[in-house]
Order: structure tokens, then C-alpha cells, then sequence
């Protein structure tokens, strides 16, 4: 669900962390030990405690942030009804990132490790996965490929006792917080492919919300390492070009994608729904898990250009061309 920024659905609550250098390692640690408990535990800021447990459970263990949505078309002027009309609903959205905090070892730095997976569905039926769309502007139909970003990682950032997270603000029983992050990206330069984009700049707006009930906020704030999963609710919103494998270039056909979506936590990959589970087992069986150490980040594009495109074997034009069926 999580840009989707450009490094992914859920990545700009990383910008809401602080960078650093290397600092001293928590005393009571073995050493090696990658586990984020001590570091965590040295936090005494609220919105601190409250915006790294979104990041990943101070447990070290895997968690996961479920996302569901819709996905719509957002078209200047309606210019492009009757075959494509502006606020019609194109997809749902049905996925999850997991993720886990890690602790580079012998330090009080932490990266937040995950990966993601969400399946464009259809617009009437979430649970029907969508293997194929057909392009109402040129008529042909495309393989639909889902976001499947391996990995989506942030950091190191160094925490110490005078870590802070963002401003809160108190709505009825809830602790809340947002994140709006305008995305900017040249592939032309970083790729060496546009993608059909304007200039080859992807180009994006992305909006969360972030809740936690007053009680959880209690719970999960007081001395010690909490274990399990922070009950936290993200609603998310992003206006973006059109998805790669949609095969409409934003220099030809003026609108682009507003994404609807709302996330919430869950303590590990087996609470996530028997049908997702199946899916991801059947095809992509790496999201069962999130990464064990940090490596390079993807985003939607930068994943289609690894994945389809052969890192440049091909071009976005020739997959289109290729795939594109009458």
C-alpha cells in the first residue's frame, strides 16, 4: 500500500527519523547482537517511542502493516471520458509491508528493514487478485504486476535518550500524527529510463495519518521494551503518475492515479488473512519474511525496471509493445 513512496507504501514515516553517527553500544549486550531492545529502551521522548514502533516491534521480531484501498483515476477536464472518466474506480489495492528493526551491532544505530507486496484486485471483488487489465485508451490488455519492492530500507539512524519523534496532537481518545511528503524522482538520469514520465521525473504526493488509542499509548510508552506489535491505524493517500504496467505514458495521456488506502498493524505474517497468505505463498513466497540484514531499496519503478526490464535489457516501451495484447 505502502511513496506508496518512492522507496515504498509506507516509507515517509522514515524521514520522520533523525540521522546520526555511530554512537556507544548498549552495555548489556552481547557482542554482534543486532536486537533493537537496548537502543529502544535508552528513548524516554513519547512521540519518540511512539514513531519507532511504527518503524518495527523494539522486540526485533517480524510485524507487519496490513493495507487495503482503492485506486482511481484522476483526470484533468475528464478529458478522457467516455474510455476512461475522472474518479472511476480502476483497482482495489490488498497487501501488507513486514518489517522488523535491526540494530547495526555494537552500536545505538537502527535501520528499519521490510519488504512489500500489494496486489492490484478487482474494483468490485478486493479478493480477486488481477493477473491482467486491459487498457481502455489503446484497447490492449497488459499483465498486471503487483508492487513487490524487495527491500524498502531506511537508515542507519542513530537513537539516543534524547530521541524525538513528531509533533502529536490529541483528536477525542487517539494520539495522532501525519507525514506529507512531496516525491521526486529522475529515472532518466538514476535508470537511464522514463518510463513515459514527464521530463522522466516520477513525481508524487504522499499523505499519512497516523493513530494510536489512548490506552495503547499508555501501554506502549512506560519504562522497558514492549514486546508484540504497537496497535497503530495509518490512513495514506497518494496522487501519482500511472503504474508502469499500465503502458500509458504521462507524456500522451494527461491524468494520473490517486491512491485511497487505509493500514493497520499486526503482530507477525500468520495473522494476515488465509486468502493473502495463499497468494503470496502460491507466487511470491519471499514476503513471508522481512529482511535479515540491510541491502539496497526498491519502489514500484525501480522494481518494473529490475524485474521486467531486465535492469535496461529492454525498455519500458518494448515491454509494453511486447506484452500488449489485442
Amino acid at each position: 500500500m505502502i511513496r506508496k513512496g518512492i522507496k515504498g507504501l509506507l516509507v515517509p514515516i522514515a524521514i520522520l527519523l533523525s540521522s546520526g553517527t555511530t554512537g556507544a553500544a548498549a552495555h548489556d549486550e552481547p557482542a554482534g547482537s543486532t536486537h533493537p531492545g537496548p537502543v529502544y529502551a535508552t528513548v524516554t521522548d513519547k512521540s519518540g517511542k511512539l514513531s519507532l514502533q511504527t518503524f518495527g516491534r523494539p522486540d526485533g521480531k517480524d510485524m507487519v502493516f496490513r493495507i487495503s484501498g482503492s485506486v482511481y483515476a484522476n483526470i484533468e477536464g475528464n478529458s478522457l471520458d467516455p474510455a476512461m472518466r475522472h474518479g472511476q474506480k480502476l483497482f482495489n489495492i490488498e497487501g501488507y509491508n513486514i518489517r522488523r528493526l535491526y540494530r547495526v551491532p555494537d552500536t545505538n544505530q537502527l535501520y528499519q528493514l521490510s519488504r512489500e507486496i500489494v496486489f492490484y484486485t478487482d474494483p468490485a471483488d478486493p479478493r480477486r487478485v488481477l493477473r491482467e487489465w486491459k487498457n481502455p485508451i489503446d484497447g490492449k490488455t497488459y499483465p498486471v504486476v503487483p508492487i513487490n519492492n524487495d527491500m524498502v530500507n531506511f537508515g542507519p539512524f542513530t537513537i539516543t535518550s534524547s530521541y524525538a519523534g513528531p509533533p502529536l496532537q490529541q483528536l477525542h481518545d487517539e494520539t495522532v500524527w501525519t507525514s506529507d511528503i512531496g516525491v521526486r524522482a529522475n529515472f532518466a538520469t538514476t535508470l537511464g529510463e522514463r518510463f513515459g514520465l514527464v521530463g522522466g521525473v516520477y513525481a508524487a504526493q504522499e499523505m499519512f495519518d497516523f493513530s494510536v488509542d489512548g490506552r495503547e499509548v499508555v501501554a506502549r510508552t512506560g519504562s522497558g521494551v514492549p514486546t508484540g506489535a504497537m496497535k497503530t491505524k495509518i490512513s495514506w493517500a497518494r496522487t501519482s503518475p500511472w503504474a508502469p504496467f499500465m503502458c500509458l505514458a504521462e507524456t500522451d495521456v494527461r491524468g494520473q492515479l490517486t491512491y485511497h488506502a487505509r493500514s493497520w498493524s499486526l503482530g507477525s505474517y500468520g495473522q494476515i488473512e488465509p486468502w493473502l497468505r495463499a497468494e503470496v505463498e502460491a507466487n511470491h513466497p519471499l514476503y513471508k519474511a522481512a529482511p535479515s540484514a540491510p541491502g539496497p531499496s526498491e519502489n514500484s519503478w525501480t522494481s518494473f525496471h529490475t524485474k521486467q526490464l531486465g535492469r535496461g535489457a529492454t525498455t519500458w516501451a518494448g515491454w509494453c509493445a511486447a506484452n500488449g495484447r489485442a
